[in-house]
């Protein structure tokens, strides 16, 4: 049904039943957007404001109780993510953020932001990270999909009590990249 692409995911056994958590996510392509929804507990994500203005898709988004910031005004943003994500994750909410900010090509690696991490620090949550290869076969900004099995990958849980965010931030880039250099058809 969507063009021979289907799905594997490794390591769902990492992500807790009893505690909701951050999941700081690869962000490659429009397929992880929707996906995660699958096998993931029910969650949220971080997203831009100017997504929830789109007829109808934008709309729907709504209804998912979306943390929508402005990413012009980053301290204004940084407070939204931070106080709505403690609010979500006390619903038993997981947050989902893209720590890149936008979709990264594959093979392409961009900073990571903080706000995931400083909301991890701030309210104590755990972080999940989780790697995915979805943009070798649905790209980005292209209509095309290629046929294959999208590579996921979830990781340990990361403790983030007592823990600085650069220190969280540092340890799910890490893990991030080193599941990419494993399940990369790019390399």
């Amino acid at each position: 049904m969507t063009c021979g692409l289907t799905y594997q995911v490794q390591g769902l056994n990492n992500v807790p039943k009893d505690q909701a958590c951050i999941i700081l996510s690869k962000h490659q392509s429009a397929w992880e957007t929707v996906a995660l929804r699958l096998f993931l507990p029910p969650q949220t994500a971080l997203l831009k404001k100017s997504l929830l203005w789109i007829p109808v898709g934008g709309w729907a988004l709504a209804t998912l109780k979306p943390i929508a910031i402005d990413r012009e005004n980053q301290r204004e943003a940084l407070k939204s993510l931070i106080d709505q994500g403690i609010a979500r994750l006390q619903e038993g909410l997981f947050v989902l953020i893209f720590p890149e900010g936008t979709r990264a090509a594959p093979g392409e690696n961009k900073k990571f932001n903080a706000g995931g991490a400083m909301l991890a620090q701030k309210s104590g949550y755990p972080v999940i990270p989780l790697a995915h290869n979805a943009g070798e076969f649905w790209p980005r900004n292209s209509f095309l999909k290629y046929p294959g099995t999208i590579q996921v990958k979830i990781g340990p849980v990361i403790h983030t009590e007592g823990r600085k965010a650069k220190d969280i931030n540092a340890e799910a880039e890490a893990w991030i990249a080193q599941a990419m250099a494993e399940i990369s058809q790019t390399h």
